[in-house]
């Protein structure tokens, strides 16, 4: 009696196992909305059954996604995150009607899942792109309520004006709303061209270059240098990618903010050197 009640004990309970739109999330199949409406246009089976909203899963159980057999990524198995070197001329996209080359293309292969791009950069920008099989670290990273900073370094045709500079930190109207820098600095040039580095808490489309225009400005180039705690590597070549070791992974994990919790405070040093934008070639965005 004692050795079968110390078995259940040991055993955990169908509520203890995530839902499975969550499971094949954090597999890399996707994200949970993706995932949702294949669930109700039945194209996920779970133990030969069709599967159904909020169905949870176990190690024990047989789910395939559009009749292949899916691997679901054990709790206490790492992420894998990998940092690519972004050049101008690439899309974020897996699916491009203009034919244009994609940065998907440039990944290593997984054996199951897929990558998933933590955030990303418009066809004429570059720089430090991140990518994971995990659905929830993507999400943890990129959601506005965690304020996961992105730094860029910026080129304008033109000079910022200190009030112009403060505008921009105190906040400019978009058509989607406010948006603001964290810090914006001064970082070098001359004539027409002048740096900036700029620091942003969320990721809307063409931000930063939508943000310059308010003011007046017009932005010939971007560059990520930094996304949270990792910083663009100098060593890191434009189309390369660069995979964290276990070390490095845990070390991210462990300076993200907590999930669904707000974000910890500033301050903490990138992992990485960041790369220095007035030392590389210059391209007209």
């Amino acid at each position: 009696m004692r050795e079968g009640a110390a078995a259940r004990e040991r055993t955990p309970s169908v509520e203890d196992a995530p839902k499975l739109q969550k499971a094949l999330a954090d597999a890399g199949y996707g994200s949970r909305r993706e995932i949702e409406e294949w669930i109700a246009a039945g194209r996920v089976i779970v133990n030969g059954e069709p599967a159904h909203l909020g169905q949870r899963v176990g190690a024990q159980d047989r789910v395939r996604v559009n009749g292949r057999l899916a691997q679901l990524r054990p709790a206490s198995r790492l992420p894998r995150v990998l940092c690519y070197h972004k050049p101008e001329g690439e899309i974020v996209s897996r699916d491009d009607p203009q034919g244009r080359p994609s940065a998907f293309a440039r990944l290593p292969r997984l054996k199951s899942g897929r990558w998933i791009s933590i955030g990303r950069l418009d066809f004429n920008s570059c720089g430090l792109l991140l990518f994971t099989n995990d659905g929830a670290l993507a999400n943890r990273m990129m959601h506005p309520r965690y304020e996961i900073d992105r730094e860029y370094a910026v080129r304008v045709l033109g000079q910022a004006t200190p009030e112009m500079i403060e505008r921009l930190c105190q906040g400019v109207e978009l058509e989607d709303g406010v948006a603001a820098f964290k810090s914006l600095a001064e970082a070098g040039g001359e004539g027409s061209n002048r740096w900036y580095r700029g620091v942003i808490g969320e990721g809307r489309n063409r931000e930063v270059r939508r943000m310059f225009e308010a003011v007046g400005l017009k932005v010939s180039r971007l560059m990520r240098v930094r996304y949270g705690p990792i910083a663009l590597s100098p060593r890191l070549k434009r189309g390369q990618c660069h995979e964290l070791d276990a070390d490095e992974t845990r070390q991210l994990l462990k300076r993200l903010p907590a999930a669904r919790q707000e974000p910890q405070a500033e301050g903490a040093p990138p992992l990485r050197q960041g790369a220095n934008p007035g030392r590389s070639r210059q391209r007209a965005n």
